[in-house]
């Protein structure tokens, strides 16, 4: 298992993802077990060609498996998968 079970696609600026990271904190303060590292698009041309238009992105590090916005506090608990 790596040390970063979900990866966050963002950037500044991204309302979206202000809107998108407030879940994802509101989550992890009921599951410590779950790491998120935020990775900002900006800095990696690929990384701004792949989701610039798909912001914010969360990314399961070892499935790959992507959820996009738009989605809620379920479909982010569900795609995390914390049970409350």
């Amino acid at each position: 298992m790596s040390k970063y079970d979900i990866l966050f696609y963002t950037t500044n600026g991204c309302h979206l993802c202000e809107t998108a990271l407030l879940m994802v904190n509101s989550l992890q303060e009921k599951s410590t077990s779950i790491s998120i590292k935020l990775i900002d698009i900006s800095s990696d041309p690929l990384l701004v060609e792949k989701y610039g238009v798909r912001i914010p992105v969360l990314r399961h590090f070892d499935l790959g498996k992507e959820l996009g916005w738009p989605f809620d506090e379920d479909a982010l608990a569900k795609f995390i998968k914390i049970d409350d």
